[in-house]
């Protein structure tokens, strides 16, 4: 009879949390992105300033809000969190613009959610650094300018073209596209967390986990914690066999993708005759939202090659159907 593994010590929980980099050197992947940023900012550091202000879109997941706290970590600056959701009207982005530290990073996540409204208010402030204040109302109204301390504002958004033409072009640092993972870079990165969480874990289980991590490495990481959850349970080291178990009772399949996935598939190729769907008919017949498909459905099953996206609507293609058929 095998004896059981040892107990892994425990792992704290703050350091359970902080998977996230913390230096240049430990971001992974995004290496164009992660050089064109880090001169923006050494150049800025030489002037004695800050950076200009800096956009960066991608997929959930891939590194957006690391970036803004790598660069915040760099110039040795203060980090104030928030996201365009939160900011509802003009005296939130007030009160968060007046309180700012001198040489604050401001990092606003979901830009796009920000009203019109809310971004004309913030353009003033995004170019000569004042924010116009109205007092009253009718012919008495006034406006006041109130002077901002210097900042830098780092927005991410998953939808950049939900961004007005005038927010995206006050982004002068630059705006960057982060895009999908490779299998290389999402192993480098899930050695790492098992090193972070006392994990030994063998070179298969880091293939299997990155192969099912959908390029994103939000998911590579919340893969591995459920998988060593899931060996820690069942008193077992972790191993190959163990990784296919527990993806196998999580509904996850070699390439990553989940029951809702394959759900997805077989409605469009069985209600939909294999397209073209239109995206309102599928989130009808599968009860979920429009923008639940296209943003969350259907960016990795484009990179699969599973679907296609056509003027005519959403169309399976012979690999989905090939993976259906297995």
């Amino acid at each position: 009879m095998s004896t059981p593994p040892p107990k892994p010590e425990a792992v704290p929980a703050a350091l359970d949390a902080a998977l996230r980099p913390v230096t240049w050197e430990d971001y992974t992947g995004q290496k164009q992105v992660k050089a064109s940023v880090r001169i923006a900012i050494d150049a800025a550091k030489m002037r004695g300033g800050m950076p200009e202000h800096i956009l960066f879109y991608g997929p959930p997941g891939v590194g957006k809000t690391t970036l803004a706290h790598l660069i915040a970590h760099t110039l040795e600056s203060p980090l104030k969190n928030t996201s365009g959701v939160a900011i509802e009207r003009a005296g939130d982005l007030a009160a968060i613009l007046t309180n700012l530290e001198p040489n604050t990073v401001l990092f606003i996540d979901e830009i796009h959610r920000l009203s019109r409204k809310i971004e004309e208010l913030l353009y003033p402030a995004l170019e000569s650094g004042h924010l116009d204040i109205v007092l009253g109302k009718g012919p008495s109204a006034r406006t006041i300018e109130l002077a901002l301390p210097p900042f830098t504002l780092v927005g991410a958004t998953t939808r950049i073209a939900e961004l007005s033409g005038p927010l995206r072009s006050r982004f002068g640092g630059g705006i960057y596209q982060l895009d999908f993972y490779s299998e290389q870079d999402l192993c480098d990165i899930i050695r790492r967390s098992a090193l972070l969480l006392n994990l030994s874990a063998p070179d298969e289980v880091i293939l299997c986990v990155a192969a099912r991590s959908r390029a994103t490495p939000r998911i590579a990481n919340a893969l591995l914690k459920r998988i060593r959850d899931f060996s820690e349970v069942h008193g077992r080291a972790l191993s190959a066999d163990v990784c296919e178990e527990a993806c196998a009772l999580f509904g996850i399949d070699k390439l990553g993708l989940t029951k809702d996935d394959r759900r997805y598939l077989l409605t469009l190729a069985n209600g939909f005759h294999g397209g073209p769907a239109g995206v309102r008919s599928l989130a009808a017949a599968l009860h979920e939202e429009p923008d639940t498909i296209e943003y969350v459905y259907e960016p990795y099953l484009l990179r699969l090659g599973f679907v296609e996206r056509s003027t005519r609507g959403r169309v399976l293609t012979p690999n989905g159907r090939a993976y259906l058929q297995q």
